[in-house]
């Protein structure tokens, strides 16, 4: 081993680890805690903090918990303690939509049940924080105040910010040094002075009083004037925010909560006219969201049949009320998406034979056949009537046809015209969309069945259209489930051929699709109540058809509702033995097993 030269011997070969150690040992904590400590004579009985351990932040809410206030605070007491007059609480009263309130008397139910509903009933009680706007989490610099404080200002472009092309900012170049210029368009201290005789350029502006000896006192007040001269008043204020996930607290004032609603669309039911006529037919619309495979609506019902066919179900049909004779409903969607249609099923009176046979004289006569085929139609009517008779209150599956819902807002939305027609025709079993701008134009031209964005999405400010449905599909027997009713859905958007197989029937369907008016007049809540503007009882009002969101709101339960959908699915009697049929389905509320222990429900 060599020998250590002689200004090595002197230096220690400690590691830099021993002396952490040796430190360690000596204090078994913080210096400046041990210094602390001994100040106030306790060093006897103390906490150690390691030095490798990293100290918590103090929490002052719990420290103000465990450590009460003493009397005099000094002069930080204003400080430590909340304002006195930072909170007041002011009650708004609720408001009620409709002419009578959903919640019933309270005289009727019982004591747990009255202080669980009063909470849609009682005033809103509403925290007003006095200084909220001195806390960090206010932030007052939203985006709509951006917006309005860089109104009329300049904007400011700098020579890094103009990127030139390569290729084009080089020829420029180029092409300057080689263009001919004048003497008066050339800058001073530009390449042109090494060519121009500067004798004949004219002289710069002085700077006047540029040697005068000025106090500095006056210069900085000069430059304090131009600073203020031509200033925005809210020069911080233009700041950009920062962003929503920045670790600091936000503590925003909530809104007054209130019912939710999504956008809103009006359908309007005109008319249903078929090759023949020889029953009533009844027609409901619904929702369906393919994408999600859910339907998100209640089913709405309407009537169109004609007195004559009225009649027919007058022994088994108790008097209309008003709330069943409407015609218009407004349906409310919280997620618009191109995966939305409006899904239209047609029921007739039950009668013997399979659905195929029921509907076979609709697909077979044609209304320029009448009176050739007079006497047949006759027989149909006499049995329809006898079906009727027997069972006017039972219903059977018929025809159903479904409406690409985005299609025809986005087709509505980019004609000039207030109002559009629109002819929806499944006759070609191609799922094919056509419009007419007018009843001259003979041409059509086909829609284009590609997603357009999120800006078609929009239910609220597209032009009022007039749809006619011309096609209905017969419906199978055995395809009645909503799984097959979201695969026919979804062929619909695309060239398929089991769409093909399925046999059309002629009909006529008008409706009118428009954005809904913000407080339309003779409106009913799914609950039936009258929304307040409704001047007169008689008149045929417009349901508010309940919404069944596709995916999670998250917004506070603010109207009593006591409403229960019962959709019955499928009834399977694969493993009886012997027929089954003309099965009907009851449900009842219940309060004991006997018959008689049925309880009205309205």
């Amino acid at each position: 081993m060599a020998e250590r030269r002689a200004f090595a011997q002197k230096i220690s070969r400690t590691v830099a680890a021993e002396v952490r150690k040796q430190i360690s040992g000596q204090y078994s904590g913080s210096p400046q805690l041990l210094k602390n400590l001994n100040i106030v004579g306790s060093i006897s009985h103390h906490t150690t903090v390691p030095l490798t351990e990293a100290v918590d932040p103090v929490d002052l809410e719990d420290y103000l918990i465990t450590h009460p206030l003493a009397v005099d605070s000094g002069l930080l007491r204003d400080l430590i303690e909340f304002p006195p007059d930072d909170i007041e609480v002011v009650y708004s009263p609720r408001d009620c939509r409709t002419l009578v309130s959903a919640v019933p008397e309270e005289s009727e139910m019982d004591p747990h049940v009255r202080d669980c509903i009063r909470s849609y009933t009682e005033d809103w009680a509403i925290v007003i924080r006095k200084y909220h706007k001195l806390g960090t989490g206010f932030n007052p610099n939203t985006l709509d105040k951006q917006k309005e404080r860089q109104k009329g200002l300049p904007k400011q472009v700098f020579e890094s910010d103009e990127a030139p092309d390569g290729n084009n900012y080089q020829d420029e170049q180029d092409d300057l040094k080689r263009r001919s210029m004048s003497i008066d368009d050339t800058p001073r201290g530009s390449w042109a002075c090494s060519i121009f005789d500067l004798k004949n350029s004219l002289p710069d502006a002085l700077l006047p009083n540029l040697l005068d000896r000025t106090p500095n006192e006056e210069i900085d007040r000069q430059n304090d004037d131009q600073r203020k001269a031509n200033r925005h008043k809210e020069l911080f204020a233009l700041h950009p925010s920062p962003d929503e996930e920045e670790p600091i607290e936000r503590l925003s004032v909530p809104e007054v909560p209130k019912e939710h609603f999504g956008q809103r669309l009006l359908v309007k039911c005109l008319s249903l006219k078929f090759e023949i006529e020889i029953e009533p037919i009844f027609a409901s619309l619904a929702l369906y969201d393919v994408k999600e495979k859910k339907k998100i609506s209640e089913n709405f019902y309407f009537d169109l049949n004609s007195e004559q066919m009225k009649g027919l179900l007058r022994p088994h049909v108790p008097p209309a009320a008003i709330t069943t004779l409407a015609r218009s409903a407004i349906f409310s969607i919280t997620y618009p998406s191109q995966d939305v249609f409006l899904v239209i099923k047609l029921e007739k009176v039950l009668q013997q034979g399979d659905i195929g046979e029921c509907a076979e004289p609709y697909m077979i006569f044609k209304e320029a056949d009448a009176t050739k085929n007079k006497e047949k139609l006759e027989k149909l009517k006499s049995q329809a009537d006898q079906f009727c008779q027997r069972l006017g209150k039972y219903r059977m599956p018929f025809a159903w046809t479904a409406i690409h819902l985005m299609n025809i807002v986005s087709s509505a939305g980019s004609l000039e015209r207030d109002s559009t027609e629109v002819e929806i025709s499944t006759g070609e079993r191609k799922g094919s969309w056509s419009e007419r701008r007018n009843s001259s134009l003979v041409g059509r031209r086909s829609l284009e069945r590609t997603t357009s964005g999120d800006d078609s999405c929009n239910l609220t400010s597209f032009r009022p259209a007039t749809l006619t449905v011309t096609n209905f599909f017969k419906q199978e027997g055995d395809r009645l489930s909503d799984e097959d009713l979201y695969k026919f859905l979804a062929d619909m958007r695309r060239p398929s051929s089991v769409l093909r197989r399925l046999r059309p029937i002629t009909a006529q369907l008008k409706i009118d699709i428009s954005p809904a008016p913000e407080n339309p007049h003779y409106c009913l809540t799914p609950e039936l109540l009258q929304v307040k503007l409704y001047p007169d009882s008689r008149v045929r009002p417009t349901r508010e058809i309940l919404e069944f969101p596709a995916r999670d709101v998250y917004v506070p339960n603010t109207t009593y509702r006591n409403l229960l959908y019962i959709y019955p699915q499928s009834l399977n009697f694969a493993n009886r033995q012997g027929s089954a049929r003309n099965i009907t389905v009851k449900v009842q509320f219940m309060y004991g097993e006997d018959p008689s222990n049925a309880m009205p429900v309205s």
